[in-house]
């Protein structure tokens, strides 16, 4: 065992007195030691229960002959750190996740690892570190919320109550109206009910081969949820035994059959920087305009909140990750030969899987959109690449062409969309908020709601080297790269240039002559950083650009 390197022999006395002190029994210390790394918090919606789930884990850990021995990890929720200078924390904590649980694992040379995360950046950060620390892993999330139910009849979701305080803003909806969404959306604990990044992560994990069925789509409420946690530990052990470790089961055909499920269940356009930074630590590469060519084979089975009126309880009542699964493997568009932590194959893992409403998950023969849910466009306004949620953008803006309106900040921006000053025909143009320039790349839910709910969605598209939340809908376009901070064309765009965007050509442009580009990129001078201490500073200092996953170097 590895845990051997800790605990065998007399030279390692000091070590086994320490772990006595721990309260462990000379029995539990020849046991295989398996940390629990539990992301418990008493703030965040999605992580309150976990100390529940992280305590089915290790009942299952010790009924199958091993040691659990729990450590914690951080998480932030996006919103209720949403609009503020809070998120600028947000997407920093999945590597803050990824080192400290390397460090508590690698330090205590553990023998195996269940991770117990849920919300936004919880997840990849675990999957990250698993990849890194390379000890047999397997995932048990918290599961999802269930969704919301407005006096009305109405069910709902958090992305409702975003697009409240636009419709309040346009005088549509008064404060008894917001009081109603503000008690009723969020009714549980959990994930948020939609197809959000928490659940596009939760989902792509069962996916990639990282956990048991259910794992993305379970309810967090529901007693399957603590069974899965127990059979979740019980299955550590056996991976254990087997040796099969997340590199064994993250590989290069794994990531494909991860992006092409993510295609099909139109996840959050958040998967297109965490599913490159999780394979970089896996040591594959996942070349970002790739994405362009799995959607361009993969049709869109699913149109869950924000894009459709279903929720992620649909989803797992149709079958779940397992039954999309198999309506892509039954068209030759996954690799059903890759081992998974369930100790079996994809093919074995979804045999009997099937699709018990065509309304929830589309047959593939006939599908929301022939295409993926998510498109890569490149252009002048961004050389390498920026991210659309197309399955959520309504048919008459796939293609748009207007003027830009132009802010520095998400502030600046959401001042002037909230007094009326966006127009319809407008590009909101939102720079600066950048992996670099933000720094920490907040999530622009504020302004991409606030614009839906004063009904101007289907005619202001709104562009941004920042990124959007998985509630985002609409023209929502991010992850612009360059970003403004390292020089990209985004910083040179002025109020009324004219910017054209083609989602199915898959392209984006700034309207403006190359020579009136080099003329402003001569007088160009990037700004002052927006934060100059503490951990964002050395963020910005180390963090890649958007287009290979914001990853540290």
């Amino acid at each position: 065992m590895k845990s051997d390197n800790a605990k065998k022999g007399i030279d390692r006395a000091p070590n086994r007195s320490l772990m006595y002190a721990a309260g462990l029994t000379e029995d539990e210390i020849n046991k295989p030691l398996i940390g629990v790394v539990s992301s418990y918090n008493e703030i965040v919606p999605g992580h309150a229960h976990l100390d529940k789930i992280a305590e089915a884990v290790k009942a299952g850990i010790r009924a199958a002959g091993g040691t659990p021995l729990m450590f914690p990890a951080i998480a932030v929720c996006d919103g209720i750190a949403m609009g503020h200078i809070g998120m600028k924390y947000s997407l920093v904590t999945r590597e803050l996740i990824a080192d400290s649980t390397e460090a508590m694992a690698i330090a205590h040379q553990l023998d195996g690892l269940v991770m117990v995360p849920n919300c936004d950046k919880n997840v990849p950060g675990l999957l990250m570190a698993a990849a890194r620390i390379n000890v047999p892993t397997i995932f048990c999330a918290g599961g999802p919320m269930l969704a919301g139910r407005l006096p009305d009849g109405r069910r709902s979701c958090l992305s409702d109550i975003f697009e409240a305080v636009g419709a309040y803003h346009a005088g549509t909806l008064d404060e008894e109206g917001m009081k109603d969404y503000e008690e009723h959306v969020c009714p549980s604990c959990g994930s948020c009910s939609g197809m959000y990044t928490a659940n596009s992560m939760n989902c792509l994990t069962e996916a990639i081969g990282m956990s048991l069925p259910g794992n993305g789509t379970i309810p967090a409420p529901l007693s399957a949820r603590i069974r899965l946690a127990k059979k979740t530990g019980m299955q550590i052990m056996k991976l254990v035994e087997k040796d099969i470790k997340p590199r064994d089961i993250m590989t290069d055909a794994a990531f494909h059959n991860a992006e092409t499920v993510d295609m099909a269940l139109g996840c959050s356009t958040n998967t297109m920087l965490h599913l490159p930074a999780i394979a970089h630590e896996a040591g594959v590469e996942l070349d970002f305009a790739k994405a362009n060519e799995i959607s361009a084979v993969t049709p869109n089975l699913c149109h869950l909140a924000p894009a459709g009126p279903t929720f992620m309880e649909d989803l797992d009542a149709a079958g779940g990750v397992y039954a999309v699964m198999k309506e892509l493997a039954d068209n030759g568009l996954l690799d059903t030969s890759l081992i998974t932590a369930t100790g079996c194959t994809v093919a074995e893992n979804i045999k009997s899987a099937d699709n018990l409403n065509e309304e929830v998950i589309r047959p593939f023969d006939n599908p929301f959109m022939k295409t993926g849910g998510i498109a890569v466009l490149k252009g002048n306004l961004a050389p390498d690449g920026c991210v659309v949620k197309q399955s959520a953008v309504k048919e008459e803006m796939l293609t748009h062409e207007g003027p830009a309106r132009v802010f520095d900040s998400e502030e600046d921006a959401i001042k002037v969309i909230y007094e009326g000053g966006i127009k319809a025909g407008d590009v909101v143009v939102i720079r600066y908020e950048g992996p670099k320039g933000g720094p920490g790349m907040r999530e622009m839910l504020n302004p991409t709601s606030a614009i839906a709910g004063m009904g101007l969605d289907d005619s202001v598209a709104l562009i941004t080297d920042g990124r959007f939340s998985g509630a985002t809908r609409g023209a929502s376009i991010g992850h612009v790269s360059p970003e403004a901070a390292s020089g990209g064309n985004i910083g040179l765009v002025q109020d009324g240039d004219i910017i054209a965007i083609d989602i199915p050509g898959r392209s984006i442009d700034l309207k403006v002559p190359d020579e009136e580009l080099a003329k402003r990129r001569s007088e160009w001078e990037c700004p002052e950083p927006k934060v100059k201490t503490g951990y964002l500073k050395r963020y910005a200092k180390l963090v890649s650009s958007a287009d290979r996953g914001a990853v540290l170097e």
